[in-house]
This record gives C-alpha cells, sequence and structure tokens, in this order.
C-alpha cells in the first residue's frame, strides 16, 4: 500500500487534477484515519487506498468511484502442514457487491472491477466462515474448558472439516494442554490454566512457561504487543526519518525484543503522545497494549504465577519463547533460504522485519503472509538446541518422516 501511494503520486498525467493520496488501515493512527473523512481543498481529488476495513465498516461522504482489486488479504489454515498463513486470496461475490455499493452512496456512482465477468463468476458465492478457514486451537480449547462432553463431534453451526479439528487438538497435545485416550479428549492442568488467558494458546503457554526462566514482566509485555495491531507506522513520505528514528530501538535478536524497547521507551515517557508522533508510534495501539497487559497481569496474580523480570538477560526471553512456539520455526539452508522445521515450507524475512538484512541460522516467528512469497513476520532469533529441548518427540518424528 505505502509503495502505490508513492506511485499513484508520482505518475499522474499532465492535466490530471492535484491528488491528496491517503492510505487506510486498522493500525494506521487514529488521527491519521480521521484524514479519510475530511474534504478535499479546492482543485484536490481525494483518492483513498484502503484494506478491506472500508468495506463494511465505514461509509465515507463523497466517493463517486470505487476500484475493487477482486482481492483480499485473509487467513487460512491448512490442516496438512500446519500452517497458518494471512494470504492474498479472491473475494467472494458478497464482498464484491458490499465493494461495489462503497461508491455512490449520496450520489450516482461507478465501480470499476480489475477483473472479468468470467472471472467474477467463477468466485465463491459467500465468504467462508472464518471457522472454516483458521486454526481452531483456541476454538478447541474452550470447548474443553467449558466441559463440552465430546469436542470432536461438537455441533458447529458451520461446521469445519475433521482434519481441521484434528489438527488442533494435536496442537494442543504438543503444548501439554490436553491427554488423549482412545476418542476422549480432556484437559490437563497445564491446559485448565491455558484456558483461562483470552489468548492463542501458544502464547497462554508462553506465559505459563515464563516463570521458569524469570522473565513473566517481558514476556506479558512482548505477547501484548503481539496481540494488538502493529504499534508502528511508515508514513511513505519520511521513509528516511523514520529508519534513522527506528534505529535506537533495533535489536540484533529480533523483532520481539526490538519492539520490547519500543514499549520500554514508550513507559519511560508516560505514554507521551509527542513522543509517539516522534518516533512514529501508534499511540492508540499501545495504549491498548498496556490495557491488554494489565489483563494478563491479572490472570496472572489470580492464578498464583511469580512474576519476575530478566531485566537484560534477553537469552532467557528467548529461551522461553523458543519453548511454546517451536512450531513457528524455520532454518537456514545451505541455498542461502529459509524452510519452516515443522513442514519445510520454504519461507523469506520479511523486509518489515529488523533482521530483513541478516542470515542467522534458526529463527521464529509469529506468523506468515503468503504474497509473491511466502514471509516470515515478527521474527526472533533462537538456538535449534532450544526447540529441541522443548519438544524432544515431536522434533523426532518429524527427523523420521524427512528421512522416510
Amino acid at each position: 500500500m505505502t509503495k502505490t501511494c508513492r506511485d499513484i503520486a508520482k505518475h499522474l498525467p499532465d492535466g490530471c487534477p492535484q491528488m491528496m493520496v491517503m492510505p487506510l488501515y486498522a493500525s494506521l493512527p487514529y488521527t491519521q484515519q480521521l484524514r479519510v473523512f475530511q474534504a478535499a481543498p479546492k482543485g484536490y481529488r481525494k483518492v483513498i487506498l484502503s484494506t478491506n476495513i472500508a468495506e463494511t465498516s465505514i461509509t465515507i461522504a463523497g466517493i463517486k468511484y470505487v476500484v475493487d482489486t477482486g482481492m483480499v488479504k485473509a487467513k487460512k489454515f491448512s490442516p496438512e502442514s500446519g500452517l497458518e498463513v494471512l494470504a492474498v486470496q479472491r473475494v467472494s461475490k458478497a464482498q464484491a457487491w458490499q465493494r461495489t455499493g462503497r461508491a455512490g452512496r449520496e450520489d450516482s456512482g461507478i465501480c470499476y472491477r480489475l477483473y472479468t465477468e468470467d472471472e467474477f463468476e467463477k468466485f465463491d458465492k459467500m465468504t467462508i466462515p472464518e471457522i472454516q478457514r483458521c486454526n481452531l486451537a483456541s476454538v478447541m480449547l474452550q470447548l474443553l474448558a467449558l466441559r463440552i462432553p465430546n469436542v470432536l463431534t461438537f455441533d458447529f453451526m458451520s461446521k469445519p472439516s475433521p482434519d481441521a479439528i484434528q489438527a488442533a487438538i494435536e496442537q494442543l497435545d504438543l503444548l501439554g494442554a490436553v491427554d488423549r485416550k482412545e476418542d476422549q479428549v480432556t484437559l490437563t492442568p497445564l491446559g485448565r490454566k491455558m484456558a483461562a488467558f483470552p489468548l492463542e494458546p501458544k502464547f497462554s503457554k508462553t506465559i505459563l512457561m515464563s516463570p521458569k526462566f524469570h522473565c513473566t514482566e517481558e514476556i506479558l509485555t512482548i505477547v501484548s504487543l503481539l496481540s494488538v495491531d502493529s504499534i508502528l507506522y511508515n508514513p511513505p513520505s519520511r521513509r528516511d526519518e523514520v529508519q534513522s528514528v527506528r534505529k535506537k530501538f533495533i535489536s540484533s535478536e529480533g523483532d520481539h525484543l526490538t519492539l520490547l524497547n519500543v514499549y520500554r521507551a514508550f513507559k519511560n515517557v508516560s505514554g507521551n503522545k509527542e513522543w509517539c508522533r516522534e518516533n512514529f508510534v501508534n499511540n492508540r495501539n499501545m495504549m491498548l497494549v498496556s490495557d491488554v497487559r494489565a489483563q494478563l497481569r491479572d490472570i496472572c496474580l489470580k492464578l498464583s504465577l511469580p512474576i519476575e523480570s530478566s531485566r537484560s538477560d534477553t537469552g532467557n526471553i528467548r529461551r522461553c519463547l523458543a519453548h511454546s512456539l517451536f512450531m513457528n520455526a524455520a532454518e537456514l539452508q545451505p541455498d542461502g533460504t529459509y524452510a519452516t522445521v515443522d513442514s519445510h515450507q520454504l519461507v523469506a524475512i520479511h523486509p518489515s522485519s529488523v533482521l530483513f538484512h541478516c542470515k542467522p541460522a534458526c529463527v521464529m516467528y509469529n506468523e506468515l503472509l503468503h504474497t509473491n512469497k511466502c514471509y516470515m513476520r515478527d521474527l526472533c532469533v533462537v538456538d535449534a538446541d532450544w526447540l529441541y529441548d522443548a519438544a524432544p518427540d515431536y522434533f523426532r518424528r518429524k527427523l523420521r518422516a524427512a528421512k522416510n
């Protein structure tokens, strides 16, 4: 989106009216989002580049033309590979019609679709429900916490595939959250504690593991940062300034610790809004991080978890992350590429990562984004031995499967 904003402003044809080109997406600072609702100055045309946040959530006055790419970024989970990927994919017919309705809300308008009628006819009629295309580990954990008699045969309104349900149970088993005996699945004491957190199971496990590594304060912050939209924003017109300002926060150990440095600096200035503007930090999202962190800390106290700080020992933080996020790991290959440890999927480091120009031997990632490549986002440098220590049986099985 940033590149498209630059290209539109740069390649205006002769005789074209001056343009105000503005992005619109969820992690954009609130004051920047409000700009799209303001009228353009006389002699200017307002152009808004938006994610699907503008598809149904808002109505912007004065929009007469909509250009629909027919694409959307959405999560897809593959039970076979165990990978959950944020992928660019085709919209449904329902979404396409919804986008058409954004034009001409107050007057006549036109929607230009960047796909043919034949392509449109091949679109799914309705958007696939999220429960049928995402990792179900959180859903299954909560059903078990509610003591549903048999979660494997639960009567969902939009029933996910049996493979997706089995994959979720296997993931919970790897995290130590469930016991499986024949067709019965029950929560372990660890699993019951994990269910107390309103988080993905892997993040709940991370918090519960943190006392062992004496870094609960830091892990609470990192998990909170990963649970909200990005706290960083990058205005395209100030790219060099952004890179210069960010240098003081960068950690050679990865994005998790870089974000931790940003949060610590934010707290040192007591959440100063001017500091956020100067450092290109989304103040609204950062305040949300503080709220989420306070909620998670309260849950820790109710569970009688000791809350300690590792202070300057970042190694313990990375070990803790490795012991619960071991399924999201990738290793450097002899040809300089990366492959996931789990499914041997070829992946690359996302350009937004502080590790983009580095080649660490082993990394752990928070999510995968599939565009022209499959990119890892939010990375942390880890030792391969830590992963094996975290789940020796799991990696022995993967090694045997690779040999066969």
